[in-house]
């Protein structure tokens, strides 16, 4: 009997022993979780939804990992943008281990709403709206039913990642979907902040950041606010599309400028610069591939290959001229290989085009650049600014040039159309009338036209 008394007792002591102890740990959790001051990393989207806010997002994330944030917090206000550039967004949000809250401060349409509605949390200021993500063109006409389609998918699957309605989500596409009592006018969706309060497409209204990590009830924080290097800033510049036109008028006209003044240096220089201030960028943001910049390099080679050594313009011109749009339009989309995503072929043709009006533009720019730099004294002594007088002994014989006609003679250079002749040891201006004449070969002068010696290669 003494020793069931005795076990009892021991097991009543272990008992209060256990039950102490595990109120001491849920204590000791409760102070360390009140004690605990959550890391909040913050950045804005507050342009358009472009590369240089994807490369925003990227450093933003990559930071918040390293730092151990607790949450990221997206401040919001947008009227959407490229859709190649919101899905890559969308895609590192939907990711991310770390919880995403957003703050819709007045707009997230288009662009702006499928990002949004991959964030764990929405948060709308008073006033604000979510919605409206029809795809459409620079005119703001709607795409096809294709990109329409592809659009509803995503922002449904999108929806369905984060518990929000998938049916709602398509219908911010959609005009033609109805929803009893929310979408049934016949017009794209979007919603108010209280409509979207009610539709559990927002958590709560709020009027600051402050509100929203209280909200979502978070009271010890620190907020740790993005910042962009200037190397991030430039970066973000130079990767705009008008930026990126530019450097490719450049780049062309540079080469063009070098073709017809051949020996002045500068334009290739400037163009070469250009070249690397345009992929260097593109390479660094993931967009440019090493294949991509090859191909462009290869394009150059075969044009001047065509244009130096290859008479007329052929397969290797055209070819090089191919490679050469391929390489900058191709730079400019993140794609891998040649697999697209129909935004993603969205945003190609919308790179070719950008690469041929920036070509056509600088091939005119540079050709009446040309004219004025070498026909006047507009940028110095370029141009031959010294007048050769007859009274001072300058002066050409138009008889001596045409008794050459019918003379033979040989290239002292390679004539691709014009060069240089000897005849009767005498060195004369000429251009081939067809094709090209290496240099040492013999030549025949057959017309004398425009005060130019006009001459063919001689067989034999």
């Amino acid at each position: 009997m003494a020793q069931l008394f005795k076990r009892i007792i021991t097991f009543s002591l272990l008992f209060v022993f256990c039950i102490t102890l595990l109120y001491t740990q849920n204590d000791s959790i409760e102070g360390s979780e009140e004690n605990h001051v959550y890391i909040v990393y913050k950045f804005n989207i507050k342009e358009e939804i472009a590369p240089p806010i994807w490369h925003k997002t990227k450093k933003a994330f990559k930071h918040a990992n390293e730092i151990n944030a607790d949450r990221i917090l997206i401040h919001m206000n947008t009227y959407g943008g490229l859709l190649d550039a919101a899905d890559s967004i969308r895609t590192i949000i939907l990711q991310s281990k770390i919880p995403v809250y957003v703050f819709i401060d007045n707009n997230a349409a288009s662009a702006g709403a499928l990002i949004s509605i991959a964030c764990d949390s929405i948060y709308m200021r008073s006033g604000a709206t979510i919605g409206a993500a029809t795809v459409v063109n620079q005119t703001g006409e709607a795409l096809p039913d294709k990109y329409q389609s592809y659009m509803r998918a995503m922002m449904r699957s999108t929806a369905e990642a984060t518990g929000r309605d998938p049916d709602i989500a398509q219908a911010m596409v959609d005009p033609s979907i109805t929803i009893p009592g929310i979408s049934d006018s016949g017009k794209v969706l979007t919603f108010t902040t209280s409509e979207a309060i009610e539709n559990e497409f927002c958590e709560a209204m709020t009027e600051t950041v402050d509100d929203v990590l209280k909200e979502a009830g978070i009271e010890n924080y620190e907020i740790i606010e993005l910042k962009l290097t200037l190397t991030d800033k430039i970066i973000g510049f130079l990767i705009n599309p008008m930026v990126s036109g530019i450097l490719i008028m450049v780049i062309v006209g540079g080469i063009y400028f070098e073709l017809q003044t051949p020996g002045v240096g500068f334009p290739i220089a400037a163009s070469a610069l250009a070249a690397v201030v345009y992929f260097a960028p593109l390479y660094i943001e993931g967009l440019a591939n090493n294949w991509e910049i090859l191909i462009f390099i290869i394009g150059i080679i075969l044009l001047l290959v065509e244009i130096f050594a290859i008479p007329g313009f052929g397969v290797a011109g055209i070819s090089g001229l191919i490679l050469m749009i391929a390489g900058l339009s191709l730079s400019m989309v993140d794609n891998i290989g040649f697999e697209f995503s129909d935004f993603q072929i969205t945003g190609l043709i919308k790179a070719f085009f950008i690469v041929i009006i920036a070509m056509f533009l600088s091939i005119i720019s540079s050709f009446f650049i040309t004219r004025q730099v070498f026909t006047t004294t507009t940028f110095g002594h370029l141009a031959l600014d010294s007048i050769q007088e007859v009274e001072n002994g300058y002066s050409i014989s138009d008889k001596v040039y045409k008794s050459m006609v019918g003379k033979m003679g040989i290239a002292l250079t390679i004539l691709r159309p014009a060069g240089k002749v000897e005849i009767e040891n005498e060195i004369f201006d000429a251009v081939a009338e067809t094709s090209y004449i290496e240099k040492g070969e013999k030549i025949e002068v057959v017309k004398y036209e425009t005060s130019q010696l006009f001459v063919t290669k001689k067989n034999g």
